[in-house]
């Protein structure tokens, strides 16, 4: 089971822990605002999914960059309406054979699944 604590620090900054790893979240945007770390989650996850498939490939796939932007809507109910993804693999290496089975390799990144799957998502209070 995967989880982090999220902790109010003041205003609308928080702590987020996730195992021994802390960080900032500011709405404000002093730092990571949360749809940012929501898109990084994303971009991260794809990520490690081009180094499984470039180390099971024997590719050769160092210094790459993911860009995730999205559009947020403009009236409430407020959500992403659209993700885009724009991998930087220059130099590309690959052939296009190799491109459309990173392509499909990287789908298989358990955000993406989440995403496309329409979680349930369940609150609780504790008082």
């Amino acid at each position: 089971m995967y989880k982090v604590e999220v902790t109010h620090n003041q205003d609308l900054s928080f702590s987020v822990k996730a195992g021994e790893s802390e960080f900032e979240v500011d709405a404000k945007g002093k730092g990571l605002t949360p749809l940012d770390a929501f898109l990084s989650g994303l971009g991260s996850c794809i990520g490690v999914y081009i180094r499984k498939y470039a180390e099971g490939s024997k590719l050769k796939l160092e210094n790459f960059k993911v860009n995730v932007s999205a559009e947020l809507s403009r009236e409430p109910k407020l959500f992403f309406q659209q993700i885009s993804v724009e991998i930087d693999l220059k130099p590309c290496l690959m052939d296009e054979r190799r491109q459309k089975a990173l392509l499909e390799f990287i789908k298989n990144c358990p955000v993406h699944n989440t995403l496309k799957s329409n979680p349930e998502i369940e609150f609780k209070l504790i008082c």
